[in-house]
């Protein structure tokens, strides 16, 4: 590591989920594609996750973002997404957030109260609308997903100390299980986060031994990135928001809502003809922050019904870091400590 100088970031939180967003210093992610880029990341400078993910710089809940060279003709930008154990294809909270840096930063320019900033995801394009202040400065962020659908309704899986349990599976750019918390006797705001994670983190590994899931575009989509528990509510209204807790990864909580995972839900939630295209429903995290989720139009994904999800939430800024390394530090290269 000692031939690493130093690694600027941007700090930003959406709804208490941090977002690191690298800024300078790092090397040029190689590949034609952005599927590809993903796949050279991991194979080639995965080395630069763990120093950026893991402590002593961050922590095992850290998230961050690389932007690399878009290949669609259409993106102001494209990005890679990191976490503890890896790199994702879709991050809804990083979307929010990247929207308001991308105009702040001078990336993308505005154009009248809503500036429109077109993202590259390894998921495919993904169009954030960051509206603008009266003072110019940028406020709440709407992105709308890539085709969001449901892989399975009412699945059974059989989970590790726990026995059967019924659960959908669906898709907003990353694969979720999703059930009810009360399916284990837990509550999303009232029960310990450990045992919420123990129960989520068994069924991912449930649906990953008993489940084939694939992605009618590219096989890099194909996987089950974690488990959602809900309250059971389908989050009608503002004042009754659904609640839900998103374990992803290894073991990490999303401490927003979940942007993917908002789509996912609205997804699953068409599919049970529970909204309507045009309605609004609203979700809570465990931080109490709230993200509003709209069912825009149905559509397809291959041969599933699919639908396109408007996302809104906020992004706030935290600061601003450059990490170095150290030649003679042992730890240069990050641990965890769970």
């Amino acid at each position: 590591m000692s031939e690493l100088l130093a690694i600027e970031t941007v700090e930003m939180h959406t709804g208490g989920e941090p977002v690191r967003i690298v800024t300078a210093g790092y090397p040029a992610v190689e590949g034609a594609t952005i599927l590809d880029k993903r796949r050279y990341a991991a194979e080639h400078l995965d080395r630069l996750r763990h120093l950026l993910i893991f402590e002593p710089r961050g922590h095992h809940d850290m998230y961050g973002v690389i932007p690399v060279a878009p290949d669609h003709p259409q993106a102001d930008l494209a990005v890679l997404f990191m976490h503890n154990d890896g790199y994702s294809t879709m991050c809804g909270h990083a979307v929010i957030a990247l929207g308001r840096w991308a105009v702040d930063s001078g990336i993308v320019t505005p154009a009248g109260e809503t500036a429109t900033v077109r993202i590259q995801c390894p998921c495919g394009l993904v169009t954030a609308r960051v509206a603008r202040r009266a003072d110019g400065s940028t406020g709440e962020v709407a992105f709308e997903s890539v085709p969001a659908f449901a892989l399975a309704l009412d699945r059974e899986v059989t989970v590790e100390g726990y026995g059967a349990v019924m659960l959908d599976i669906g898709y907003g750019g990353a694969f979720y299980a999703v059930l009810p918390a009360g399916s284990f006797g837990l509550d999303v705001l009232g029960s310990a986060t450990r045992d919420l994670v123990d129960a989520a983190g068994a069924v991912t590994q449930a649906v990953k031994a008993q489940v084939a899931i694939a992605h009618p575009d590219d096989p890099d989509l194909g996987f089950l990135y974690g488990t959602i528990l809900t309250d059971g509510g389908d989050g009608a209204s503002h004042d009754r928001p659904s609640a839900n807790i998103c374990v992803f990864a290894d073991n990490q909580v999303d401490r927003s809502p979940t942007g993917s995972g908002v789509a996912a839900r609205i997804a699953l939630m068409r599919a049970r003809g529970m909204i309507a295209e045009g309605d609004t429903a609203y979700f809570e995290s465990v931080t109490r922050t709230i993200f509003r989720g709209r069912a825009l139009a149905d559509c397809d994904a291959g041969a599933y019904d699919a639908v396109t999800v408007e996302v809104t939430g906020h992004a706030h800024y935290t600061g601003t870091a450059r990490f170095t390394v150290e030649p003679d530090d042992l730890l240069a290269g990050g641990f965890l400590l769970k």
